[in-house]
């Protein structure tokens, strides 16, 4: 969640900023939101694959980073970064067309006050961009939140919480207990107790950025 952030708000800032061709970027940044996840997940294995043959281990092992390939997806650091990864570049795309409609409604008569109080580039950032997009950020830490407790199909398929279950995550364990060790009952309170604390940290967030409020 923090990864979509906070590069699809560098991008959505970086695209806002060209002359030309910004919708271009976008349209080409936006390909992997469309992109359907099982195909995805199938392309990520094959290029994640343990032997030497695979893109990852034979780039890495040719200009010496690696002396012997590694199987990425079946340890525990790096069974979560390849997942992590995936879930930053499939959804950072989203965050950035969300953000770049949040940056059309700041009004650029405070970016030129901003200028003629001498402020520099990082000043106006900090300044004018983040404070007009606080509306923008709360909309999408709350989806985010949600995406990120619903994570399931790349761990379905990419590791199923292997090793013993460290690389596991919420849906994908109320999904086993479910449908591998028939366990409903449990799984629907493992629902039940995920849906409180999502709409508790919402409110929290809503609480804490003070949505709707003149800042």
């Amino acid at each position: 969640m923090p990864g979509q952030l906070v590069l699809g708000l560098i991008v959505a800032v970086l695209i806002h900023n060209l002359k030309t061709g910004k919708n271009v970027y976008k349209v080409l940044l936006y390909i992997a939101v469309i992109c359907d996840w099982v195909v995805f997940c199938n392309i990520i294995d094959y290029i994640f694959q343990p032997d030497e043959g695979s893109l990852v281990n034979y780039c890495l092992t040719t200009i010496g980073i690696l002396k012997e390939p590694v199987a990425w997806l079946k340890n525990t650091w790096t069974g979560n970064f390849v997942i992590w990864i995936c879930s930053i570049w499939k959804g950072y795309g989203w965050v950035m067309i969300i953000y770049t409609a949040g940056l059309l409604g700041i009004p650029s008569d405070q970016y030129e006050a901003a200028t003629m109080d001498g402020a520099n580039a990082v000043q106006k950032f900090f300044h004018v961009t983040l404070p007009g997009l606080r509306g923008t950020t709360l909309y999408l830490l709350i989806n985010l939140i949600n995406g990120a407790m619903n994570i399931f199909i790349q761990v379905f398929l990419l590791t199923k919480g292997d090793p013993l279950g460290t690389t596991d995550v919420v849906m994908d364990y109320i999904y086993r207990r479910a449908f591998n060790y028939f366990d409903f009952g449990y799984a629907a309170a493992c629902g039940i107790v995920m849906g409180i604390v999502v709409f508790a940290i919402s409110m929290g967030l809503k609480r804490f950025l003070r949505y709707g409020e003149n800042l």
